[in-house]
């Protein structure tokens, strides 16, 4: 799937992954997608719940080893 900025939020726990999500989606236009890579097992049911309370769409949700992958369309 194509992105228009990859998020590295690898390695950090509970909240970090949302904030960072949060601080790439505000510099994306609307309907550009960005694609966040985290390994905190959390952020499957954070992000997701993110996305949906933003009114964003979470698009995607791979898993590959131990990374998460999500693609999120901005609304």
């Amino acid at each position: 799937m194509n992105a228009n900025k990859v998020l590295d939020a690898k390695g950090f726990a509970c909240p970090m992954p949302v904030v960072k999500t949060k601080k790439a989606m505000n510099e994306l236009e609307s309907g550009q997608v960005l694609e966040i890579h985290a390994t905190d097992k959390g952020a499957k049911a954070d992000l997701a719940a993110w996305a949906k309370s933003g009114g964003h769409e979470l698009l995607d949700l791979a898993e590959e080893g131990n990374v998460l992958k999500f693609w999120i369309k901005k609304s």
